[in-house]
């Protein structure tokens, strides 16, 4: 943990109406966070924060909903301040749509621990394993960077993650605890196999790798307090 003088503050964008994301990210990200649920029409009144942190939703980021664009227009005006920005499974969509990406439905579900291959070196992914192992849960995926992006992981559902100046997206769960995964598991509905087959593989040997993941939320916060200690241009 860093001193209290040096956390950065972060704003984090939640989408997902489940009680255990603001615990998972409270728990991972040294940093104060100031909490807003998007989802109510909840979004800061200003850019006075080191970074900010966009979560998953039950949602689609196409989907007609009256505070989704409100979103999206933020985090492209923070994006255009030099806002450091981390995107995970549907924060890391709705960070592709705003910097001007394009977002499909798979026509399928990629669930469980899975094995995600790095193909560039980039600070957040400093330290992880090739390929590296995470929580994944999603039926939508980014289908088309946005212009000036480089893909930093990728599996064989597709793009992994991303980054773009100081704008970050990863398509899996790096904040996930092991309840979170078996109870996100057991709400979706999917064959009782598959199922079954996911909560039989959260176990001990693949949340400890998964764990080595979470290494990058340190790389994120670290990068957050370079940016901010940085002399003025």
């Amino acid at each position: 943990m860093t001193a209290a003088r040096d956390r950065p503050r972060l704003a984090l964008l939640d989408a997902s109406k489940s009680e255990h994301t603001r615990r998972n990210f409270r728990r991972e990200l040294d940093a104060d966070l100031a909490e807003f649920d998007v989802t109510d029409g909840e979004l800061p009144t200003d850019f006075d924060f080191d970074g900010l942190v966009i979560t998953g939703s039950r949602t689609s980021v196409y989907w007609d909903r009256d505070w989704i664009r409100p979103l999206l227009e933020y985090v492209a005006a923070a994006d255009e301040r030099d806002l450091p920005i981390l995107g995970v499974c549907w924060g890391h969509q709705a960070l592709a749509e705003a910097l001007g990406g394009r977002v499909e439905d798979m026509g399928e579900y990629e669930i469980g621990y899975r094995e995600i291959r790095r193909v560039a070196d980039d600070d957040l992914l400093a330290g992880l394993s090739d390929p590296f192992v995470a929580f994944t849960t999603h039926s939508d995926a980014v289908a088309e960077l946005p212009p000036g992006a480089d893909l930093l992981a990728e599996n064989d559902y597709g793009i992994h993650a991303f980054r773009r100046g100081d704008a970050w997206g990863v398509q899996f769960h790096p904040e996930y605890d092991r309840d979170t995964a078996a109870g996100v598991t057991k709400g979706k509905d999917l064959p009782d196999e598959r199922i079954r087959a996911v909560l039989d593989g959260i176990d001990r040997e693949n949340y400890d790798a998964a764990c080595r993941t979470k290494r990058l939320f340190e790389n994120f916060t670290a990068h957050v307090r370079r940016v901010r200690e940085a002399p003025a241009q």
